[in-house]
């Protein structure tokens, strides 16, 4: 499956680095690069349920590709979030419900990163994603 452009250059960047260190330090930078979002999203309707940390999430569909944004109350969750929606902006909802998370931070270096309440978390932010594509089609 081709890579969207932004998770393409994620990855590539990811790998270039190799100390576990650069790598933390760049995970915090895509965090701080999230566009924020509007005080009306953060609303308990965009809440993710399952998430230790605040993380709220809106998506729309733009002919027939989503487009996702999110904000976090947590540093590191905001750039494994940030990570995330460079993996699936600009996808169909079809290829939306095959995206492989683990396999996804995996490629990035990123999997120690994810204990398994940060693993959860970000499964429950792609499993909102998959249901907002499916009720939206």
């Amino acid at each position: 499956m081709n890579l969207p452009t932004q998770a393409a250059s994620a990855l590539e960047a990811f790998q270039a680095v190799g100390s576990w260190e650069q790598r933390a330090r760049m995970l915090m930078q895509w965090g701080e690069r999230l566009p924020a979002l509007a005080d009306e999203d953060k609303v308990d309707a965009n809440l993710v349920q399952g998430c230790e940390s605040l993380v709220w999430l809106v998506g729309r569909l733009e002919s027939d590709h989503w487009q996702f944004a999110a904000s976090s109350d947590a540093r590191m969750i905001r750039g494994l979030v940030a990570l995330l929606l460079a993996r699936v902006n600009g996808l169909s909802s079809a290829q939306l419900q095959v995206v492989d998370l683990p396999d996804w931070f995996n490629q990035l270096g990123l999997s120690r990163q994810l204990s398994p309440s940060r693993s959860n978390g970000l499964n429950a932010v792609l499993q909102r994603m998959r249901t907002l594509s499916q009720t939206q089609n």
